[in-house]
């Protein structure tokens, strides 16, 4: 087994070890573990695998690239040429993509080979991943809890270590929410660092994608693969992704860093046993000599705005499905179509009040970014729940009055276009992972890494994994 998919992916391109090797060695584990938690779908054959495998052994040194001879499998919302591209949706079984997405075409650019799709909720909605075509994708510290979502699959993926990097999308927290209920790295970077790869290039522009890992280091090399300029992205950032190779390099001090406490953004119910991963890592923070103040943006008409410009992405969404599937509500659940059918609803009105007021939360956020380094508060307001329930109705008796607003806490965070990381923060009293959400300032990707990064150090807990006693191979 790896020790960090760092190391594993500078072995391979040296050819110290054999992508035929590490292979072999991760189909051993999907055998053993897939089974149980359901995370990897559309899993090509072994032979396969292990054809492109071989083709990789034999590439010259000197052309290979930084992810050479490595196995990955994307998150079942992004093009991979020969794979369906399900989203989770029945109607869309069959739906094989024709050639690579950007976002994929950079990955397979720097040596990696896919084997498969991790899954998703339905349409990528809602933080419970689970679908009608491939099944619910389960917590591998209880498998009766959900791995969240709707970058679940990924999530699972890296913890259970059956694939050593992963990647995911994000609108309102699927990159960070799974990230804290499995106990790895999910870092959702600034909308405009990632190749736009679908949906609106400026008004209404919620989504990006980004990397997942078991550590912040492992993140930054991915992140340097994935990231770059997209010159048809209109929001497009120029670094190169090379530049953000130094996010391995975490701070060693906090020194200097002024970073706001807000855990529940100035009124947001969360539970006692997350409040309590917060203030542990506030302590961790001040010891390692930041200055620690409770404060946080105004953020409080921001679910307002992101509840509309989700709308206006689900139209989109209801468009389509309405000229290609006519009787595709017969397929949906229940809550995609309710959310879709508002979105068709939406008024022109509506679209621009809300922008304007996106505008006014940036300047606003901006300002208060000129005084701190860092926001903190959690990446999810609860631990992980019931594979059951299909989303959280109520936190400490505080209703809730969408399927997305216990949400709130990454949703706000969405409309800002700044990074912000999901960084294992600690454990409940029955041991369930809590991620710590770290928000940076606008376009302060490589500050924020590095700054998570001293944390994460000083924790140690991305080291806890899952014990894996109910696998195929534990069991034997």
């Amino acid at each position: 087994m790896w020790h960090n998919a760092r190391e594993l992916c500078r072995d391979l391109q040296r050819g110290t070890i054999s992508s035929v090797e590490l292979t072999n060695e991760i189909y051993d584990r999907i055998e053993a573990i897939n089974p149980a938690v359901n995370a990897i779908v559309g899993l090509i054959d072994r032979q396969q695998a292990l054809a492109l495998a071989g083709d990789a052994d034999r590439t010259p040194i000197a052309n290979r690239g930084p992810l050479h001879g490595l196995p990955m499998a994307t998150k079942d919302a992004v093009e991979v040429a020969g794979f369906a591209t399900t989203w989770g949706f029945v109607p869309w079984a069959e739906n094989i993509a024709k050639r690579d997405d950007k976002f994929a075409a950079r990955m397979r650019q720097a040596g990696a080979f896919f084997i498969g799709r991790t899954n998703m909720p339905e349409f990528g909605l809602g933080s419970n991943t689970f679908n009608s075509l491939y099944g619910a994708t389960l917590n591998p510290y209880d498998l009766t809890k959900t791995a969240g979502g709707s970058s679940g699959g990924a999530a699972v993926s890296l913890a259970t270590e059956m694939l050593p990097l992963a990647d995911g999308s994000d609108m309102g927290g699927s990159l960070r929410n799974p990230a804290s209920f499995c106990n790895v790295v999910g870092f959702r970077p600034s909308i405009g660092r990632m190749p736009l790869t679908r949906g609106f290039g400026w008004l209404s522009r919620l989504s990006t994608t980004g990397p997942m890992a078991k550590n912040i280091a492992d993140v930054a090399l991915l992140f340097s693969v994935q990231a770059g300029a997209d010159s048809s992205d209109p929001l497009t950032l120029n670094e190169h992704g090379e530049t953000f190779l130094d996010g391995m390099i975490p701070y060693e001090s906090l020194v200097g860093k002024s970073i706001a406490f807000c855990p529940t953004l100035h009124g947001l119910p969360v539970e006692p046993q997350v409040m309590k991963v917060m203030q542990d890592a506030a302590d961790v923070l001040s010891n390692l000599g930041a200055q620690i103040i409770e404060t946080g943006p105004d953020l409080s008409q921001a679910m307002d705005v992101f509840q509309v410009q989700r709308a206006a992405s689900l139209a989109t969404l209801g468009n389509t499905l309405d000229r290609l599937i006519p009787d595709w509500k017969q397929a949906a659940k229940e809550t995609a179509v309710g959310n879709i059918e508002k979105g068709q609803q939406l008024s022109t009105q509506e679209l621009i009040e809300s922008e304007l007021k996106r505008t006014q939360i940036y300047a606003q956020t901006s300002e208060f970014f000129d005084q701190f380094d860092a926001l903190v508060l959690p990446s999810a307001q609860v631990a992980p729940f019931p594979i059951t329930t299909e989303w959280v109705t109520s936190i400490n008796d505080t209703e809730m009055t969408s399927y997305i607003e216990w949400m709130s806490i990454c949703c706000a965070i969405t409309i800002l276009g700044v990074p912000a990381i999901s960084i294992p923060g600690g454990f409940t009293e029955s041991g369930l992972p809590v991620g710590v959400q770290l928000v940076g300032k606008p376009r302060g990707d490589l500050e924020l890494l590095r700054i998570g990064g001293c944390f994460e150090a000083a924790t140690q807990h991305a080291k806890r994994t899952p014990s894996l006693a109910w696998s195929r191979r534990q069991a034997k």
